[in-house]
């Protein structure tokens, strides 16, 4: 079996802080290779995998001002698509832009749907939903518009995490500091429960953060303290008393959701999207309404036992799961 596995090119692969969607592929690619699956990854020159490379884009465009983002994935995605005769199978994580593409070649297609970023981009979905397989990253991600080969949610590297059964006494706010990710509302919750509060994120909008965020900035109650890379993502996430996730969109999926509880930090999540596909309503975190009930559930945060977050995850979450997955996807569509 030959995937050709096409990666963004927004960040590295894997990422050296964020970048959800390139960190799946890489992932997904290890977790391949070490079945003995021979995989291309098409990702940025930068990237570091076992797998074949082929690269295009020497860099990230997020972090090369100097690469115009339209070019290189154009170029990108047609280096894929003009070898595709030499894979038995291309595996799309970029979006909707490849599917535009499949019709010209004969090699099946599989993408996994990553989200939508806005209902516009739905007709590209329509149009190929008969030529191109599909992979949902939740059930709640679903479109009833849409037909899927299998939802298959995200797996970490679960050995990456350390479990810490004693916390320190700090609330998190883990991931993009955006409106969506609920910073706002994780700040005000800390400050209802007199609780320390860490901020760790790139910030992705910066009129957010200057508005919601930096004016409760003291370095004592509501602290900022950058993107976290992968080698301190384990001692930060461990140590805090709970994970807080007041989104305000329907997230796909909610890799941070995963990585807290595999270090055994339970999750106060707002009821949307895929949280309750994530988090044990009682048992792994607690799913709330409104920023009432998420006080309410702070209040009771420590009747939760953080081996039952880190067991989970195990049965759930893992690279070894998402990887069985999808190579079952991949030798139905190729057989």
């Amino acid at each position: 079996m030959k995937i050709a596995m096409l990666a963004p090119i927004s960040w590295r692969t894997p990422p050296r802080h964020y970048g959800p969607w390139e960190w799946v592929v890489s992932m997904l690619t290890e977790g391949l290779i070490r079945r003995g699956i021979d995989v291309t990854l098409y990702a940025t020159g930068d990237s570091q995998t076992r797998a074949v490379l082929r690269s295009v884009a020497p860099r990230p465009w997020s972090e090369d001002s100097d690469l115009e983002p339209k070019v290189w994935e154009c170029l990108h995605i047609a280096a894929v698509f003009e070898e595709a005769a030499s894979f038995d199978l291309i595996h799309n994580h970029f979006d909707f832009l490849p599917l535009t593409y499949s019709g010209l070649v004969n090699t099946p297609v599989l993408t996994t749907i990553h989200g939508f970023s806005s209902p516009r981009i739905l007709p590209v979905y329509r149009k190929y939903n008969q030529r191109v397989n599909y992979v949902a990253i939740s059930d709640a991600d679903r479109s009833p518009e849409l037909d899927y080969r299998a939802t298959i949610h995200h797996g970490i590297p679960i050995d990456n995490y350390a479990y810490r059964e004693n916390a320190d006494n700090y609330l998190l706010f883990f991931g993009r500091i955006h409106h969506d990710k609920g910073v706002y509302e994780s700040i005000r919750l800390a400050k209802q429960a007199g609780m320390p509060l860490v901020i760790a994120g790139i910030i992705q909008d910066q009129t957010y953060f200057d508005r919601y965020v930096a004016p409760y900035l003291d370095e004592e109650q509501v602290r900022y303290i950058g993107p976290v890379g992968s080698g301190e993502k384990g001692a930060v996430l461990g140590g805090a008393r709970a994970l807080l996730h007041l989104i305000n969109f329907d997230e796909p999926f909610g890799l941070s959701v995963a990585e807290s509880m595999a270090c055994g930090t339970p999750v106060i999540a707002f009821r949307r999207g895929s949280m309750p596909e994530l988090v044990i309503d009682g048992i792994t975190g607690y799913l709330v309404d409104d920023l009432d009930q998420a006080r309410e559930a702070l209040s009771r945060i420590d009747k939760l036992q953080r081996k039952a977050c880190r067991r989970h995850v195990e049965e759930s979450f893992t690279v070894e799961l998402m990887v069985d997955r999808y190579i079952k996807v991949y030798q139905d569509i190729i057989n």
